[in-house]
């Protein structure tokens, strides 16, 4: 069987994880996670990183794989999907590469060809004094493509180009190349055709995280690391944070965490939509299996998918 891809990616909150454990089932495979933040071990509730018992169930991959205080660039996350791609081809499977990082997923459908510059600690403290409005600007003068591909807020993509191009001396955007991988690719991506609908799932889900203890998972985290952290200071966790520092009533930190979610996962929706083969399914939170029915359809009408355990779902059907 020749190797391939199934990628299901999409704007937070519309049920990836969910369509990717039915579809891994069915096809007896695997499920490589793409989310930026489910590297690191102890951000488990508010990365709403698979459960043991999903884990259990299917097994799952690039999830626990650094420390926090440790930094996993893109490159070094390219080299590990790679690797698991290639065993999983090696053992007959189809693997699927799950979540919303979609330069993690770039990365891998493009085979972006990515420095290799480790990150530079002293390097990026310096940077980050200045503020993000006049590093932004001096990534503007110094290499004006990537600065016209990263949003004037997006401090953490700002700082990578400036690091790469103060180390090696030259602009990111002059390193980057690409090389596709030769097997095939499957690219489904999942939104709500409603935003409301979506405002909703993503409030449901807060809720729920904090129901599931995610106040104490924060504070273990700040007891454990310190509360300067700096992935203490990323989505859900830095508002979280600040109730536990009295900064905040649990009231204010839960609207805070929806709104700058949704805000998060539009800016998911313009770069997802940017990808011209990515095959779209409308997302749900009342109809799940139909839409785990439709997608294992399109997935079976690809003449590359063809494993064992398909063969036998199929025959039996």
């Amino acid at each position: 069987m020749t190797g391939g891809l199934i990628v299901i990616c999409g704007p937070t909150a519309t049920g990836k994880s969910a369509v990717a454990m039915a579809v891994a089932e069915r096809l007896g495979s695997l499920i490589l996670s793409a989310d930026s933040r489910q590297v690191y071990r102890g951000f488990d509730i508010g990365t709403a990183k698979p459960s043991l018992v999903d884990q259990a169930q299917v097994p799952h991959f690039l999830i626990d794989i650094c420390d926090p205080t440790e930094t996993l660039t893109v490159a070094e996350y390219q080299q590990q999907a790679q690797a698991q791609i290639t065993q999983a081809h090696a053992q007959g499977q189809i693997p699927l590469l799950v979540g919303g990082t979609g330069l993690y997923i770039r990365a891998i459908v493009e085979g972006l060809k990515i420095p290799q510059v480790s990150p530079q600690l002293e390097l990026r403290s310096q940077l980050q004094a200045q503020g993000q409005p006049q590093i932004y600007q001096w990534l503007q003068q110094i290499d004006p493509p990537s600065a016209a591909k990263i949003h004037a807020h997006d401090q953490v993509r700002t700082l990578r180009a400036l690091e790469v191009y103060y180390t090696t001396g030259i602009p990111l955007s002059s390193q980057q190349s690409s090389e596709p991988p030769t097997y095939p690719i499957l690219q489904i991506g999942l939104d709500f055709a409603d935003p409301q609908e979506q405002r909703q799932a993503i409030q449901q889900r807060t809720v729920a995280m904090i129901e599931q203890d995610w106040l104490r998972e924060v504070q273990t985290l700040i007891t454990t690391y310190g509360a300067d952290l700096p992935l203490l200071n990323t989505l859900g966790y830095r508002e979280i944070k600040a109730y536990l520092h009295e900064k905040l009533s649990l009231e204010q930190a839960q609207a805070q965490t929806i709104t700058r979610t949704c805000q998060f996962a539009k800016r998911q929706r313009t770069w997802f939509k940017m990808s011209p083969h990515l095959r779209w399914f409308q997302a749900t939170t009342s109809h799940l299996p139909d839409l785990i029915d439709q997608i294992w359809d399109y997935i079976q009408t690809q003449a590359w998918v063809k494993t064992d355990k398909l063969q036998e779902i199929i025959t039996k059907t």
